[in-house]
């Protein structure tokens, strides 16, 4: 069987190891990239997409390690065009507790937390020491820079980005504090009340960008 990490970069290549790490027997990683990449990286071969078609075999998945939340959800469509599978990626010290739920082609890195009663859809990014606590409800496509801390009760919609060490608030049960479709928390910001749909926040306590 043929896996494909989808993205060659600085994420792709630290995501790598954990997917190699629970490669069934006789399977093998490569990476999917259609820029300029070299012929191999970090040791696994580097594919341009048509080529990881072409190769022999019927079996075969991908893993999207793209940062980009409306690229990741282009690049699935592609695969489901053609007819290709999904595989997660988790490490082995991620921890998930009670009645969690998550959608395909989710990557979590070293010290992730999921807590209890959490949904998360599709292709879903938590990378390292990020979690998320009870009760929250995280949409597809949504990426989770290191160290993002989602409290309880919070709701992520599709496409959002938390910034690195973002600090979401915790919400309240049936008033869930909400960070809306393709909003973009900055790194660090401490978000208090709602974020509207694509909408920028910053500092702390967070507030939307305003064009100059």
């Amino acid at each position: 069987m043929l896996f494909g990490l989808y993205g060659a970069a600085g994420y792709g290549r630290e995501v790598m190891p954990l997917l190699r790490a629970q490669l069934p027997e006789n399977a093998e990683a490569v990476f999917i990239d259609d820029g300029d990449t070299p012929p191999y990286v970090n040791g696994h071969r580097c594919l341009a997409w048509r080529a990881f078609l072409a190769g022999p075999g019927k079996e075969r998945a991908v893993c999207l390690a793209i940062a980009d939340g409306a690229v990741r959800a282009r690049l699935a469509q592609t695969c489901a065009d053609a007819d290709i599978g999904f595989c997660s990626v988790r490490a082995a010290n991620v921890e998930i507790m009670d009645d969690v739920q998550i959608g395909e082609g989710a990557i979590l890195s070293p010290f992730v937390t999921l807590t209890s009663n959490i949904r998360i859809g599709r292709h879903f990014h938590a990378n390292i020491y990020s979690y998320v606590a009870h009760d929250c409800v995280i949409g597809d496509f949504v990426t989770f820079a290191p160290a993002v801390k989602c409290n309880g009760n919070v709701v992520v919609e599709d496409h959002a980005y938390i910034g690195t060490g973002a600090i979401l608030r915790q919400g309240r049960p049936g008033a869930p504090l909400t960070i809306g479709r393709g909003a973009v928390v900055g790194m660090g910001a401490v978000v208090t009340k709602d974020v509207p749909p694509g909408v920028t926040v910053m500092g702390n306590p967070a507030r939307a960008m305003r064009g100059r």
